[in-house]
């Protein structure tokens, strides 16, 4: 499993980018690896993956050197379980807000794989005020291995839109707040991540953060709007 890969990459120091294809697709995941992704977003929360095409992507994208990671709808334990025996590398596990969450997600990691759970990576998702004011027990929780502060469900936790017009910044006071988390997690001596646009990748990698998600879409509405505009449309 590529999952202890990363997770030894990460203790060494060094930064990931886990990209998303956005569609279910072995062919997209497997090209984004080829062009440098470090693993692979399957978002089984907002995605329409099933527990075959996990399966299928999975071995593709290990097959072309990277880790399938798996976000799952729910905190189900029999959920958690069959994404995994399907073959994830890792789990990134929506809306944690407390260190019983946190706990019970590794206990079911360990559960479904009792003689290569290190093989996989676990990552918790704090999306919410309350999951930031738990934080300092959050990450006491060990068997944690990246504290992924996720700013969409976090601006809209706090009463803004997910995402901001394209090109624009977020709004400062959830700048500030995934600020204070990565603070907090790197302070703690553990491993933190966020969802990035190339603008502000450089910035949370100075402030230490290590794991880095990076949608697609972006790359790809530049590229297109560059020959639309060279068309003369």
């Amino acid at each position: 499993m590529n999952g202890a890969r990363l997770r030894e990459r990460l203790a060494m120091g060094e930064s990931l980018a886990m990209l998303t294809p956005h569609h279910a697709s072995s062919g997209l995941a497997v090209r984004l690896v080829e062009l440098g992704a470090d693993a692979i977003f399957v978002d089984c929360e907002h995605g329409t993956w099933s527990f075959e095409d996990v399966r299928l992507t999975a071995q593709a994208i290990r097959g072309a050197g990277g880790a399938a990671i798996v976000r799952p709808h729910s905190h189900e334990r029999p959920i958690l379980i069959r994404y995994l025996n399907a073959g994830a590398d890792g789990l990134m596990v929506p809306m944690v807000d407390t260190a019983d969450q946190a706990r019970a997600i590794v206990d079911a990691v360990r559960y479904a794989c009792p003689t290569d759970h290190a093989k996989r990576i676990v990552i918790v998702m704090i999306e919410t005020l309350e999951a930031l004011d738990n934080l300092d027990d959050l990450l006491a929780v060990e068997g944690v291995d990246v504290f992924f502060v996720g700013p969409g469900d976090l601006s809209q936790n706090m009463g803004h839109p997910p995402a901001p017009p394209f090109g624009q910044p977020r709004p400062l006071a959830v700048m500030e707040k995934v600020g204070f988390a990565i603070g907090k997690i790197r302070a703690a001596g553990r491993i933190a991540g966020t969802l990035v646009t190339l603008d502000e990748l450089p910035v949370w990698r100075q402030h230490g953060a290590q794991y880095f998600y990076v949608h697609s879409d972006p790359f790809l509405r530049i590229g297109l709007t560059n020959i639309t505009t060279a068309l003369g449309r």
